[in-house]
This record gives C-alpha cells, structure tokens and sequence, in this order.
C-alpha cells in the first residue's frame, strides 16, 4: 500500500472512532509498527491528527454525554492545572464579585487566591468548603447535588444565578471547540454554565490543552463571549475567535 494511501485509511478511521492504535493500525494495514509509527508522527507534524503514547486521537473528538469523575480527572495534566490556577489568581481584585465553577482546574484555583476581600459565589461543593477554610465570603447556590463533579445543578441553581451581576467568572469546561465552542457533557450543568457566563461582566474558562478540538453534548458558551486561560496553545487558529493567555511555555 502506498503512503498516501495509509494516511487517508488512517484518517479515515480516526474519523469514525476518533481514536486508534498503533497495534490495530498494523493489522490493519497489514504492515510494520515502526511504519505506522512513522505515518502518525508525520500526520501529526501535518496538523491531521493527534499522536498519543501507543496510538493517535482524531483532532475534533466527539465524546457525548460521557464524562469521567472528579478523582478520576484531578491528576490529569496536573502540572498544567496548577500552573493556569496561580495565574488566575492573580486576575481577583478586592472589589470583584466572583463566580467559580464546579471542576478540578477551578478547584486548584482557590488554593492560589490570596484576596480576601472580595466575594464568591460557587455552585462547588468542596468548592465552597474550600472558600470557608480560607475566611473568604462564600454563597452558594441551591439546587440537586451532582455526584459525580460534586456539583449543585438544576433549576433552582439557574434561578439563583439570575439575581447575581459578576465582575468576573471563572469556568470549567470539558471541551472547546471552533464550531461548537465550549461544550459540557450534562445538560444541568450545560444551562448553570450558560447562565454563569450570561450574568457575568468577564469570563475566563480555564482550560488546559487537552480539552482543545473535543466535543461535547451541551453547549454552554460560544468561544468569543469568554476569555481562555490554557497551558500552550498548539492550535493558533483558537487565537482568531477569542481572547487567549498561555501561561507555559
């Protein structure tokens, strides 16, 4: 088979599975694994998919509705997390009304927050705990409790939301995408986000890479009405359509 040939299949596949592995790529192709690895190195060089340990991931991955939990999420990509935490930090002034979403890299933020002046508003459970040990002025909103991100969702959530006018709003996404902006697996949490967003006079969704060209079921936001804090942006095009900080280098 030729190499263009190889590359199509494989880009084909990716399409429909959004991911692949070297291993069924072989067989496949009915080739070697140093072959193949030399084909997704270079289609990922061309900016046509994503090379990963053992295989490759398509670059706009469609996940649905699936969404893993908080202690299965938190030690990912951990050193990035923290470093897009302190710089956000840094963003609180003593006047602000902050909104702090529910979410691991929003979590790590407040270990970081330094003002105690200013007042937040999370819909985070160990958010909120978090704020109180630190003497910070925390609400909370009502609503249902989500087991899964430990995050209050709902209705009653929304309703509360409504009433509050932020200076800044910090968000949590699972996925950002051009087309689709930023998406969220649960329709709960997609309209508190919406409404987080909605009611504040900036917002930052803090972000690490890995969440780039990943879709989601619901989306809460299109990617111009927020600011993104990110690791490294390998994907310049994102620049074009929003405001974007990379804080490593």
């Amino acid at each position: 088979m030729l190499t263009q040939e190889r590359y199509q299949t494989i880009l084909q596949l990716l399409n429909e599975k959004n991911s692949v592995t070297v291993s069924e790529l072989t067989k496949l192709l009915n080739t070697s694994e140093s072959t193949i690895r030399r084909d997704l190195a270079t289609l990922d060089e061309m900016g046509k998919l994503h090379k990963v340990f053992g295989g490759a991931t398509s670059l706009r991955q469609t996940a649905g509705a699936f969404e893993d939990s908080v202690i299965m999420r938190e030690n990912v990509m951990s050193e990035e997390k923290t470093a897009i935490a302190k710089y956000s930090a840094t963003l609180i002034s003593d006047s602000d009304f902050v909104y702090i979403d529910a979410g691991t890299t929003t979590s790590r933020l407040i270990d970081y927050l330094g003002n105690n002046k200013a007042t937040y508003v999370t819909n985070g459970i160990s958010h909120a705990k978090k704020l109180i040990a630190k003497g910070f002025t925390t609400y909370t909103v009502g609503g249902r409790i989500k087991a899964a991100t430990e995050a209050i969702v709902g209705g009653e959530a929304v309703r509360t939301l409504k009433g509050f006018n932020f200076t800044k709003a910090f968000m949590g996404t699972n996925g950002i995408d051009l087309e689709a902006g930023f998406t969220t697996p649960d329709i709960e949490e997609g309209l508190i986000k919406e409404e987080a967003v909605r009611k504040s006079y900036m917002a930052f969704v803090l972000a690490d890479s890995s969440k780039f060209r990943r879709v989601f079921a619901i989306t809460f936001s299109e990617l111009r009405k927020c600011c993104i804090i990110t690791d490294r942006l390998k994907f310049k095009n994102f620049g074009k359509e929003t405001v974007i900080k990379e804080v490593m280098s």
